[in-house]
Protein backbone atom coordinates (compact mmCIF):
# COMPACT_ATOMS: atom_id res chain seq x y z
CA UNK A 1 0.00 0.00 0.00
CA UNK A 2 1.42 3.29 -0.50
CA UNK A 3 1.61 6.20 1.75
CA UNK A 4 -1.46 8.32 2.26
CA UNK A 5 -1.96 11.65 0.84
CA UNK A 6 -0.96 14.62 3.62
CA UNK A 7 -3.61 17.20 3.95
CA UNK A 8 -3.57 20.66 5.51
CA UNK A 9 -6.80 22.71 5.73
CA UNK A 10 -5.74 26.37 6.21
CA UNK A 11 -9.01 28.42 5.54
CA UNK A 12 -9.59 31.60 7.53
CA UNK A 13 -13.33 30.18 8.52
CA UNK A 14 -12.55 27.86 11.85
CA UNK A 15 -16.00 26.19 11.62
CA UNK A 16 -15.82 26.12 7.38
CA UNK A 17 -12.50 24.12 8.29
CA UNK A 18 -13.63 22.19 10.96
CA UNK A 19 -16.64 20.85 8.55
CA UNK A 20 -14.48 20.23 6.02
CA UNK A 21 -12.32 18.01 8.08
CA UNK A 22 -15.04 15.98 9.30
CA UNK A 23 -16.00 15.23 5.80
CA UNK A 24 -12.61 14.80 5.11
CA UNK A 25 -11.92 12.76 8.08
CA UNK A 26 -13.03 8.88 7.00
CA UNK A 27 -11.19 8.83 3.91
CA UNK A 28 -9.23 5.88 2.94
CA UNK A 29 -5.60 7.07 1.76
CA UNK A 30 -6.08 10.38 3.34
CA UNK A 31 -4.54 12.00 6.46
CA UNK A 32 -4.99 15.42 7.94
CA UNK A 33 -2.17 16.89 9.39
CA UNK A 34 -2.26 20.59 10.97
CA UNK A 35 1.32 21.78 10.16
CA UNK A 36 0.97 22.79 6.09
CA UNK A 37 5.05 22.23 5.85
CA UNK A 38 4.22 18.74 6.77
CA UNK A 39 1.67 18.30 3.82
CA UNK A 40 1.42 16.90 0.10
CA UNK A 41 -1.06 19.42 -0.53
CA UNK A 42 -3.01 22.49 1.03
CA UNK A 43 -6.62 23.68 1.26
CA UNK A 44 -6.92 27.10 2.00
CA UNK A 45 -6.70 30.32 -0.36
CA UNK A 46 -5.48 30.49 -3.89
CA UNK A 47 -2.50 32.32 -3.84
CA UNK A 48 -2.31 36.17 -4.80
CA UNK A 49 -1.14 36.52 -8.63
CA UNK A 50 2.22 36.94 -9.48
CA UNK A 51 3.02 39.84 -10.72
CA UNK A 52 6.33 41.31 -12.11
CA UNK A 53 8.22 43.99 -10.12
CA UNK A 54 10.17 46.59 -12.10
CA UNK A 55 13.65 44.78 -10.28
CA UNK A 56 12.37 41.47 -11.49
CA UNK A 57 12.87 42.51 -15.22
CA UNK A 58 16.29 42.40 -16.66
CA UNK A 59 17.49 46.19 -18.54
CA UNK A 60 17.00 43.42 -22.35
CA UNK A 61 13.51 42.88 -21.14
CA UNK A 62 12.65 46.24 -20.19
CA UNK A 63 14.04 47.41 -23.98
CA UNK A 64 11.89 44.28 -24.92
CA UNK A 65 8.94 45.45 -23.27
CA UNK A 66 8.76 48.63 -24.50
CA UNK A 67 9.18 47.16 -28.22
CA UNK A 68 6.23 45.26 -27.34
CA UNK A 69 4.12 48.17 -26.44
CA UNK A 70 5.06 49.40 -29.89
CA UNK A 71 3.94 46.57 -31.35
CA UNK A 72 7.06 45.16 -32.61
CA UNK A 73 7.12 41.56 -34.00
CA UNK A 74 9.76 39.07 -32.94
CA UNK A 75 11.63 40.00 -36.06
CA UNK A 76 11.13 43.62 -35.13
CA UNK A 77 12.70 43.35 -31.88
CA UNK A 78 15.73 41.41 -32.95
CA UNK A 79 16.07 44.14 -35.55
CA UNK A 80 16.00 46.91 -33.76
CA UNK A 81 18.13 45.25 -30.48
CA UNK A 82 20.88 43.74 -32.95
CA UNK A 83 19.86 40.54 -31.84
CA UNK A 84 18.61 36.74 -33.58
CA UNK A 85 14.79 36.31 -33.84
CA UNK A 86 15.70 33.47 -31.44
CA UNK A 87 17.29 35.21 -28.81
CA UNK A 88 13.97 37.61 -29.37
CA UNK A 89 11.60 34.84 -28.83
CA UNK A 90 13.28 34.01 -25.50
CA UNK A 91 13.36 37.67 -24.02
CA UNK A 92 9.47 37.60 -25.27
CA UNK A 93 8.85 34.35 -23.40
CA UNK A 94 10.85 34.85 -20.54
CA UNK A 95 8.71 38.23 -19.93
CA UNK A 96 5.78 36.66 -20.43
CA UNK A 97 6.13 34.52 -17.88
CA UNK A 98 7.52 36.63 -15.26
CA UNK A 99 4.17 38.77 -16.08
CA UNK A 100 2.52 35.93 -16.01
CA UNK A 101 0.75 37.06 -19.19
CA UNK A 102 -1.12 35.25 -21.54
CA UNK A 103 -0.34 36.25 -24.52
CA UNK A 104 1.88 39.98 -25.69
CA UNK A 105 -1.16 42.29 -25.39
CA UNK A 106 -1.97 40.70 -21.67
CA UNK A 107 2.07 41.11 -20.95
CA UNK A 108 1.92 44.81 -22.67
CA UNK A 109 -1.38 45.76 -20.54
CA UNK A 110 -0.05 44.41 -17.17
CA UNK A 111 3.02 46.56 -17.77
CA UNK A 112 1.13 49.46 -18.10
CA UNK A 113 -1.26 48.98 -15.33
CA UNK A 114 1.80 48.32 -12.73
CA UNK A 115 3.14 51.65 -14.59
CA UNK A 116 6.55 49.29 -16.14
CA UNK A 117 5.69 51.21 -19.15
CA UNK A 118 3.93 54.59 -20.09
CA UNK A 119 1.35 54.35 -23.08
Amino acid sequence: MSDPLTLAITLADPALADRLAALLAGVPGLRLVADPAQATAVIGPAPAPRAASPTALTPREAEVLVLLAEGASNKGIARRLGISVHTAKFHVRSLMDKMDASGRTDAVTQAARLRLIEL
